[in-house]
């Protein structure tokens, strides 16, 4: 994206207006834009993505205040974080394809209501029953800001360096939110309460809507639905659905268990129906150009292993901290907060790095550090020391986990036409949520078959296996897929390079 207005006929302000959520072109092809409408839009994004990123990690230390307050027992607070995360993931694929089919501004503006609406239903909630279900309706709601966020950053900024810088610090400010949440939960949960950290997004949400409102254009009109496949949303949406409660089922039930099994089973059955309602239909919801993208389809194979390493990395890393060292929660959070810093710098930094080495060669060099990390903390001795021992593994992964965040973004978008822009954002952010899901499941059951200190590492050796598993499936996948200097041109009104 140029640093200098095209369109010099028009107020400022009509310009500006014109400009952001929806690129035009100009008589020689380039996009008319305005300097601030890119940063405008990189804001809202990033302020969006931070505020669902913040709740996603801002819950998980005051459950144990909001399970004394509201005197429930830990099967029932655990829906608090599984709900949320059920319909965040199970939702994301079908949010991203209505901000291409209803239009980006749509989905982002009714994404922020009802987030924000539920984050205040939720802080208000004096029973569990209607927590969990306002923070299912959370989870909706950030299956739609998210993947529109990310699409309107994608249809903002040509590919280059421009979608580079803006894609970076859009994954920055998601890692950065996360390792964040840890910490301003457990000071929230010490201070004024653990309503708060629902009530905080009211405040944020209400801001983002009115900027929105004011500054994004309309999407154009038209019958939005009428190109939706409706079969297909349907079929996998309850697919995924399905998946992912299976998932978190079987982390706290027998993985064997009938009703496991049975569960997979469904999932399996729905998402092979998918399959076949897409091969048949003469509007899929995912077009076969979409699935033979080499780059769309290895970003997001990796990323669902990527991110079964970072976030069970976190999860175990918090629990040992407090159940084998003895940390306060307030503590446990403090304690991440190099790790925090990390991820947002070398986020920024290694988006500039694909531009330079490309998109594989910032991946392995992420996963790797994640891999090394994660096997150094499975080496840690009962008496480790904060510096000596944590401290080192945790920079290590932040720097990996920086790394990966963008590269896989902008692996993802890499080739992809404007008009599957939301697609290819829901596609990704929605294998971050069931990698993430499946990486905790996975390090739960370690856990529970081990004892103490012993379990923690068998734990850690599994997180550094997902992040070589990636490692194997980033050097593979994007090993023929063309790197810095061999991207595709943009085409016409915009649209990145459009594979036929």
């Amino acid at each position: 994206m140029s640093d200098q207005p095209c369109d010099t006929t028009a107020p400022d302000g009509a310009a500006l207006r014109r400009a952001v959520g929806r690129r035009g072109a100009t008589a020689h092809g380039q996009p008319a834009t305005a300097p601030a409408s890119g940063r405008l839009v990189l804001v809202l994004a990033c302020t969006a993505m931070a505020m669902v990123g913040l709740d996603t990690a801002i819950v998980n230390v005051a459950l144990a205040s909001i399970q004394r307050d509201l005197g429930v027992g830990h099967s029932t607070v655990q829906w608090v974080v599984v709900a949320y995360g059920l319909l965040l993931g199970g939702f994301l694929l079908l949010g991203g394809r209505l901000a291409d089919r209803v239009g980006r501004r749509r989905v982002f503006l009714a994404g922020l209501a009802v987030f924000t609406g539920a984050s205040l239903v939720a802080g208000a909630a004096q029973h569990a029953g209607l927590l969990v279900a306002a923070r299912g309706v959370q989870g909706f709601g950030a299956a739609l800001v998210v993947p529109a966020a990310l699409s309107l950053l994608a249809v903002t900024f040509d590919e280059g360096p421009a979608r580079d810088r803006a894609i970076g610090l859009f994954g920055g400010v998601g890692g950065l939110a996360g390792t964040v949440g840890v910490v301003v939960g457990g000071l929230l949960a010490s201070g004024p309460g653990w309503r708060w950290a629902f009530l905080v997004n009211v405040p944020i949400g209400v801001l983002l809507i009115a900027t929105a409102v004011v500054f994004l254009t309309p999407d154009r009109s038209g019958d939005p639905f009428e190109r939706l496949d409706t079969a297909g949303a349907t079929t996998v949406t309850a697919g995924l659905l399905v998946f992912v409660y299976a998932v978190h089922h079987g982390a706290t039930h027998a993985w064997s268990s009938g009703s496991t099994v049975a569960l997979f089973a469904v999932a399996v059955a729905l998402l092979a129906a998918f399959v076949r309602i897409e091969a048949r239909s003469a509007r899929p919801l995912v077009p076969a150009v979409v699935v033979r993208n080499r780059s769309l389809v290895t970003a997001n194979v990796t990323a669902f292993l990527a991110f079964c390493a970072l976030l069970s990395f976190i999860f175990v890393g918090s629990l040992l901290m407090q159940q084998v060292l003895g940390y306060s929660p307030a503590r446990a959070g403090t304690a991440w907060l190099a790790t925090t810093v990390t991820v947002f710098a070398s986020a920024v930094a290694g988006a500039r790095l694909v531009a330079r080495v490309g998109t594989r060669r910032v991946l392995l060099i992420g996963l790797w550090l994640v891999a090394v990390g994660a096997c150094w903390m499975a080496r840690l001795p009962a008496d480790a020391a904060y510096a000596a021992d944590l401290l080192p593994a945790f920079l290590l992964a932040g720097v990996g986990f920086g790394f990966c965040g963008p590269a896989l973004q902008l692996g993802a978008l890499a080739g992809v036409a404007r008009s599957d822009a939301g697609l290819a954002s829901g596609l990704v952010e929605t294998m971050r949520e069931i990698g993430g899901a499946a990486g905790v499941a996975a390090v739960s059951t370690a856990l529970v078959a081990g004892s103490g200190l012993r379990g923690f590492q068998v734990a850690f050796t599994v997180v550094g296996l997902l992040a070589l598993l990636g490692v194997v499936t980033a050097a593979i996948g994007f090993a023929r897929v063309p790197e810095v200097g061999e991207v595709p041109a943009p085409g016409p009104r915009g649209r990145t390079g459009e594979r036929s």
